[in-house]
């Protein structure tokens, strides 16, 4: 007897007669792999729905009783899919299930990729497909970030600095009229933050205005707005710290007050909350565009991914068309058409009826993901309420067990009226401390504890300024960024992500209290 892959059997399994589905040509010994159908399952017609996924089961020819039917070339792909997928969370649980027991000396990183088998299911899933552009994944998590968010609109980009690249170029777009921003004009942000923030305003030719932070929240301090506000301000742009809210109440009425554009740079800041206008509202949701970063130490992740928000149906075809090459047409990877005017419309100086899907509005980019990404990205949003419950609880345990030196660093203090989902705990080494910042870096750094800067310090500070201070043109600062300078100097901080557990917290806690006691 041979028995050849997709070939339908009855056979004997557990004292009954069933139907199965063969997954293997049978070997030399007469075995071969099966998958069982379910008992009501007509062999012939029988779907997707009927096969038995738990397991794949070997049996010998003895066990195989009579031929059925051939299945049909759709459901053989859905039964060696799905013992694919048996197979990768077989290997999951043996290559990446185990968990270390902690001991003290082991590497404590300050972010991670924290993920279980669903995640691996996901990519395995989609790259059996092998749609290698943006698909029915991307589509998923495009739907469930906005329903999560309570925005209109998500679009995913390829990195939280796309995310801001698209963001700041989306409000440069000629369908803003009188509201877009141009080449000389000024947005009002912050010194002390990721570079990619910043880089949008200053690539377009924009003027970044820098105001100093609150030194006790680390967001922009907002006594300095209305002194940076000039007759061409158009814009802020700044970022929640480490997951702490700026003042989005303050901020946003501010923009409103004098026709500013807010962008909201969430990328550290994924399920943070702040109550605005008597109400709980996640943060990326109050300015007109929010942005995320889904690189490996954010909240959730795609190994590489960001993505953009808004409520504004101009915006968000302004980002889509500058994310997908500058195109008018809005037509999905792998459709044509969806306006039913492709070739009945007229464009610039194009002839009449030129495709619409090769017309180009913006001076756009190639800035989208594949569907791999996003089915990773499927399985961590579902996960994101635990994730930011364990950041909450893993920085609340950083905070009491340090509270003791509060006479010798600055403890992070939360935004009034916030809730933040925090990306990491700040500290700042205070004046009158019998040690610098650099010394304790070191000792926890040596002790395989990772400690991270606040990202660019002072930005204005950095060597991609140097051009620009020299000349004393491109850019604003109001006041002297003195808080800023503070933390390029006395400050930096430690991870709170979802795989530290309560054992890495304590001996994080314990060796910055034996390094001070070392220091008198």
């Amino acid at each position: 007897m041979t028995i050849t892959l997709g070939s339908i059997w009855q056979v004997q399994w557990k004292g009954e007669l069933r139907s199965a589905i063969a997954v293997t040509d049978s070997d030399d010994s007469g075995e071969a792999q099966f998958m069982m159908l379910k008992p009501e399952a007509n062999p012939s017609s029988a779907t997707e729905s009927d096969i038995v996924a738990g397991k794949t089961y070997t049996l010998s020819e003895d066990q195989v009783e009579v031929f059925l039917a051939q299945a049909e070339s759709r459901l053989l792909e859905a039964v060696l899919r799905k013992r694919v997928l048996l197979e990768t969370a077989r290997h999951y649980r043996v290559k990446h299930s185990p968990k270390k027991v902690f001991s003290p000396g082991q590497a404590i990183s300050y972010g991670g990729r924290f993920f279980d088998e669903r995640e691996v299911l996901n990519l395995i899933d989609s790259s059996l497909d092998f749609w290698l552009t943006g698909g029915r994944y991307v589509e998923r998590f495009e739907k469930g970030l906005a329903d999560y968010l309570g925005v209109r609109y998500a679009l995913v980009t390829n990195s939280g600095s796309s995310a801001n690249l698209l963001a700041f170029m989306a409000l440069t777009s000629p369908m803003l009229k009188d509201r877009r921003i141009r080449k000389g004009d000024e947005v009002i942000t912050v010194a002390a933050s990721f570079p990619t923030t910043v880089n949008p305003i200053v690539q377009f030719g924009a003027v970044p205005v820098f105001v100093d932070i609150d030194p006790e929240t680390y967001n922009i301090d907002t006594v300095h707005l209305e002194t940076a506000l000039s007759a061409r301000t158009k814009a802020i742009m700044i970022a929640h710290t480490l997951g702490n809210p700026f003042d989005l109440q303050r901020v946003r009425a501010f923009c409103d007050k004098h026709g500013l554009w807010l962008i909201e740079d969430n990328c550290d800041a994924l399920g943070s909350k702040y109550f605005y206008e008597g109400q709980w509202r996640l943060t990326g949701t109050v300015g007109h565009i929010g942005t995320s970063s889904f690189y490996p130490p954010h909240h959730i992740t795609m190994g590489e991914g960001g993505a953009v928000y808004t409520n504004d149906p101009r915006l968000k075809r302004a980002i889509e068309s500058f994310r997908d090459w500058g195109r008018d047409c809005w037509c999905a990877s792998g459709k044509d058409n969806t306006c039913k005017r492709r070739f009945s419309q007229q464009f610039g100086e194009l002839p009449a009826g030129y495709d619409h899907k090769y017309v180009y509005t913006h001076f756009g980019y190639n800035l989208k993901i594949t569907d791999m990404q996003a089915a990773i990205g499927c399985a961590q949003l579902k996960k994101l309420p635990t994730i930011v419950a364990a950041r909450q609880c893993n920085w609340r345990m950083l905070h009491e067990g340090l509270l003791p030196l509060a006479n010798l660093f600055c403890l992070p203090k939360a935004t009034e009226n916030s809730d933040p989902s925090w990306f990491g705990f700040l500290l700042t080494v205070r004046d009158n401390a019998p040690f610098t910042r650099e010394e304790i870096v070191r000792h926890l750094e040596s002790r395989g504890i990772q400690t991270r800067m606040l990202f660019a310090g002072n930005l204005l500070r950095q060597p991609l300024f140097d051009e620009m201070r020299a000349s004393g043109q491109g850019y604003r600062v109001i006041g002297d960024l003195t808080h800023t300078d503070e933390v390029m100097n006395r400050s930096f901080w430690l991870g709170v992500y979802p795989g530290l557990g309560t054992e890495e917290i304590r001996y994080m806690v314990e060796e910055i209290k034996r390094f001070v006691v070392s220091k008198g």
